[in-house]
């Protein structure tokens, strides 16, 4: 409900005043009273409300003519739901009394011109505005939230454009205003009424560079939407025309959330009286949107695009290796989008440098790739070849240091959707690697970091993985789908398993069988050299404590049994205080990226924005999949 206005009536002259629908407005009886006055009554057009406001515990309701009296508690308020037809058609007549019967002392004359203004837009995530009388200004998560959602235009969708749509002040092709939200302005009365008022949109400041807003004045080409609201444009004076009653706006997120930014924007419309000297504001509505945030994939989900890199390196091309991805992604029905060596300057690590996500609201969702800051050979990639119509684009820099090797997105992670504790996160949990807890030692950049938590969605946790060389926390888990009804399971790495599989293996008389056999770049060890190398046994059971260490973590953060767990023989020798994996396994492999379909799995959703997800990584390239929307409640 918006404050009541004061409007202050006189017995010289009738006062005139504007009522907007369905808002309430106070009546001041008292400002201007006839001598010897002691009681008032109120009268008033079919088409006016008018009712008395008071503490029954204090005041009395009179009877018969229903005289109020003067000195008592007693507030007139006022209220039209209908639009006049013509200025001053609606009147409300307050008459004043002395202690005796008879004639009344004098009149006040208050004459009303209703008009309907209103700001609306999709609170009931629906994919469709509808005019809502209720509180427009807050917004809340889950399947009984309620709140409009704003996607931040960060693909292109014109091949014009140097840079994210975002970026430009003019639209560069129609199609860009189905990644906007809609936002509806009535603006129904009588048309005299505008000669004298005036309708004005307003950003916050701190709004302003955070959210953009279009309008097609005169025509619905190209060249007749402007942008009204946005960085360079706090306020805007609305062109309506006459007779006009509704007014369709285009709204753009700027910015996604992050540290100093919680994702909530709002836009007001205000009805203001531009003949009063300073102008007076009469009315204001508020609307309020949320940012969608960026959500991440699970790898458990099947993927729709595999990328993998083409390099060269001491021992050879990679040929071999694509030809083997080119024959998974046939059987994985997915598309196989190889990198060349002139675009990726001979940095096969594509996991690393980028990961794959998506954006949604009711209307629209679109895959988002967020690109590391980690910039080496394939620095330019996402930028280049990925963003495009449909095909977000964000990333953080890290302005003061360079990065270091946990920055790059090896060390990014999603959980499948989990339960913990009561707490439903139906979108993952994101997992980074971490330093061990008071350690000082090795982090994810704190920009990186900032963004990821203020999603919100996915509730990162921070793991230890600054025990390994490289500090990925892909070089020792993942999660691989399943179909009972848990949905997947947790790979980790296991030393201890390793060790044992190793002794069971040299009691069944393999202990001579070679490890490595066949490859041309790695000295043959046997089961026996293994089992008796007293530095690769105690370096193996180190790394099983930081394991552990996570294990615990992990059960605890995403709610795991140990039978959701499975352990992957593995071994690590330690070079220093950093261990390296002594050969690869199942859970980090290094050169592949899939994007992966968010649709795939059963719906979940974001806090009623409607989502789904996956996208991560296996190996040494990239996959991707389509997004579309999903269930409710991921706040």
């Amino acid at each position: 409900m918006a404050p009541r206005r004061a409007v202050r009536l006189s017995l010289k002259t009738p006062t005139h005043a504007v009522c907007v629908a369905g808002v309430e407005t106070l009546v001041d009886v008292r400002s201007d009273v006839p001598k010897g006055a002691k009681t008032f009554g109120v009268s008033g057009s079919s088409r006016v409300e008018i009712f008395m406001v008071y503490d029954p515990s204090r005041v009395t309701e009179p009877t018969g003519k229903a005289r109020w009296p003067l000195d008592a508690d007693v507030d007139v308020v006022v209220s039209v739901d209908t639009v006049s037809k013509d200025l001053n058609d609606l009147k409300v007549k307050v008459s004043y009394f002395g202690e005796q019967e008879g004639r009344a002392l004098g009149h006040s004359e208050l004459y009303l011109t209703g008009v309907d203004v209103s700001l609306d837009v999709d609170t009931g995530r629906t994919g469709r505005v509808k005019r809502n009388h209720g509180d427009k200004k807050t917004w809340r998560w889950g399947p009984e939230g309620y709140g409009a959602v704003l996607l931040v235009n960060c693909d292109r969708d014109h091949r014009r454009s140097t840079g994210p749509d975002l970026a430009n002040s003019q639209l560069m092709a129609l199609d860009d205003l189905q990644d906007m939200s809609l936002m509806l302005l009535s603006c129904n009365g009588p048309d005299a009424l505008f000669d004298g008022h005036k309708l004005v949109l307003n950003l916050p400041s701190s709004d302003s560079r955070r959210v953009a807003v279009f309008c097609a004045r005169g025509g619905s080409s190209l060249s007749d939407y402007k942008q009204v609201l946005g960085p360079w444009h706090p306020s805007y004076e609305v062109e309506r025309q006459p007779g006009e009653q509704e007014i369709w706006f285009h709204v753009e997120g700027l910015a996604f959330p992050d540290a100093d930014f919680l994702g909530l924007v709002s836009l007001s419309v205000s009805l203001v009286d531009r003949r009063a000297l300073p102008e007076v504001t009469l009315f204001t509505d508020t609307v309020t949107f949320r940012v969608a945030p960026w959500i991440m994939t699970p790898n458990t989900q099947p993927p729709e695009e595999l990328y993998v890199c083409s390099v060269v390196d001491a021992h050879g091309s990679n040929d071999k290796f694509i030809e083997d991805m080119s024959y998974l992604a046939l059987k994985a029905k997915c598309k196989l989008v190889i990198c060349p060596r002139v675009e990726n300057r001979n940095d096969r690590w594509i996991q690393d440098e980028m990961e794959f996500g998506y954006i949604e609201a009711p209307h629209k969702s679109f895959p988002v790739v967020f690109d590391s800051p980690r910039n080496r050979g394939l620095r330019d990639f996402p930028y280049k070849k990925l963003l495009g119509p449909d095909f977000g684009y964000v990333t953080r820099e890290i302005l003061s240091a360079g990065p270091s090797n946990l920055d790059s997105f090896g060390n990014l992670d999603v959980s499948p959707p989990v339960s913990v504790g009561g707490m439903e996160y139906p979108l993952g949990r994101i997992l980074v690697g971490s330093s061990f807890p008071k350690s000082g030692g090795r982090r994810m950049t704190k920009v990186v970091r900032d963004f990821l938590q203020a999603q919100q969605v996915q509730a990162p946790v921070e793991l230890y993985s600054d025990w390994l060389s490289v500090g990925h926390v892909d070089e020792f888990l993942s999660f691989v789908p399943t179909s009972d009804r848990k949905g997947f399971r947790l790979l980790l790495a296991s030393p201890s398993a390793c060790l044992k599989l190793f002794q069971e293996k040299r009691e069944q008389g393999y202990g001579e069988a070679a490890q490595f056999d066949g490859l041309k770049y790695k000295k043959n060890i046997s089961i026996n050299e293994i089992l008796e190398d007293r530095h690769l046994r105690s370096d193996s059971l180190h790394v099983q404590k930081c394991i552990d260490w996570n294990r615990d973590v992990l059960k605890r953060e995403l709610g795991l049994a140990e039978s959701d767990i499975v352990d992957v023989p593995q071994l690590f020798s330690m070079t220093g205080s950093y261990a390296t994996a002594f050969f690869p396994d199942m859970v980090g492999a290094g050169g592949v990226l899939a994007l992966i379909n968010p649709a795939a799995d059963k719906q979940v959703s974001s806090g009623d924005l409607t989502w789904e997800g996956p996208s991560d990584a296996i190996g040494a390239g990239l996959a991707k999949v389509p997004t579309s929307p999903v269930g409710k409640d991921a706040g």
